[in-house]
Protein backbone atom coordinates (compact mmCIF):
# COMPACT_ATOMS: atom_id res chain seq x y z
CA UNK A 1 0.00 0.00 0.00
CA UNK A 2 1.27 3.46 -0.91
CA UNK A 3 2.03 5.66 2.08
CA UNK A 4 0.29 9.04 1.98
CA UNK A 5 2.32 12.16 2.61
CA UNK A 6 0.31 14.70 4.57
CA UNK A 7 0.67 18.45 4.39
CA UNK A 8 1.46 20.34 7.58
CA UNK A 9 -2.20 21.31 7.95
CA UNK A 10 -3.39 17.75 7.35
CA UNK A 11 -0.88 16.45 9.90
CA UNK A 12 -2.16 18.95 12.49
CA UNK A 13 -5.72 17.76 11.87
CA UNK A 14 -4.68 14.12 12.15
CA UNK A 15 -2.80 14.82 15.40
CA UNK A 16 -5.84 16.63 16.85
CA UNK A 17 -8.10 13.72 15.95
CA UNK A 18 -5.74 11.12 17.44
CA UNK A 19 -5.14 13.09 20.65
CA UNK A 20 -8.82 13.76 21.29
CA UNK A 21 -8.50 17.53 20.81
CA UNK A 22 -11.05 17.46 18.00
CA UNK A 23 -14.37 19.00 19.01
CA UNK A 24 -17.44 18.32 16.84
CA UNK A 25 -19.21 21.39 15.49
CA UNK A 26 -22.88 21.77 16.46
CA UNK A 27 -25.78 24.17 16.28
CA UNK A 28 -25.51 27.52 14.53
CA UNK A 29 -21.82 27.07 13.66
CA UNK A 30 -22.60 23.78 11.89
CA UNK A 31 -25.49 25.43 10.05
CA UNK A 32 -23.20 28.28 8.91
CA UNK A 33 -20.68 25.77 7.56
CA UNK A 34 -23.40 23.81 5.75
CA UNK A 35 -24.74 27.01 4.15
CA UNK A 36 -21.25 28.05 3.03
CA UNK A 37 -20.69 24.67 1.40
CA UNK A 38 -24.09 24.77 -0.33
CA UNK A 39 -23.43 28.26 -1.69
CA UNK A 40 -20.24 27.01 -3.36
CA UNK A 41 -21.78 23.89 -4.89
CA UNK A 42 -20.88 23.73 -8.57
CA UNK A 43 -24.00 22.67 -10.43
CA UNK A 44 -23.76 24.47 -13.81
CA UNK A 45 -21.29 24.18 -16.66
CA UNK A 46 -20.18 27.37 -18.40
CA UNK A 47 -18.27 27.79 -21.66
CA UNK A 48 -16.74 31.18 -22.47
CA UNK A 49 -14.08 32.58 -24.76
CA UNK A 50 -11.31 34.53 -23.04
CA UNK A 51 -7.98 36.07 -23.94
CA UNK A 52 -5.15 33.52 -23.70
CA UNK A 53 -2.87 36.02 -21.94
CA UNK A 54 -5.51 36.56 -19.27
CA UNK A 55 -5.78 32.81 -18.69
CA UNK A 56 -2.00 32.49 -18.36
CA UNK A 57 -1.97 35.28 -15.75
CA UNK A 58 -4.84 33.62 -13.87
CA UNK A 59 -3.02 30.27 -13.96
CA UNK A 60 0.07 31.95 -12.52
CA UNK A 61 -1.90 33.55 -9.68
CA UNK A 62 -3.69 30.27 -8.93
CA UNK A 63 -0.38 28.40 -8.87
CA UNK A 64 1.02 30.89 -6.32
CA UNK A 65 -2.05 30.21 -4.17
CA UNK A 66 -1.62 26.47 -4.61
CA UNK A 67 -5.03 25.89 -6.18
CA UNK A 68 -6.31 24.84 -9.60
CA UNK A 69 -6.98 27.73 -11.92
CA UNK A 70 -10.57 26.63 -12.57
CA UNK A 71 -11.26 26.68 -8.82
CA UNK A 72 -9.66 30.13 -8.66
CA UNK A 73 -11.93 31.40 -11.46
CA UNK A 74 -14.96 29.88 -9.71
CA UNK A 75 -14.04 31.69 -6.48
CA UNK A 76 -13.61 35.00 -8.34
CA UNK A 77 -17.05 34.59 -9.92
CA UNK A 78 -18.54 33.76 -6.51
CA UNK A 79 -17.01 36.88 -4.94
CA UNK A 80 -18.28 39.12 -7.75
CA UNK A 81 -21.75 37.56 -7.47
CA UNK A 82 -21.91 38.49 -3.79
Amino acid sequence: MKKLILTKEEKEIEDALLSGDFKPVKGKELENIENALKSRKKDTTMTIRVNSEDIEKIKGKAKKLGIKYQSYITEIIHQVAQ
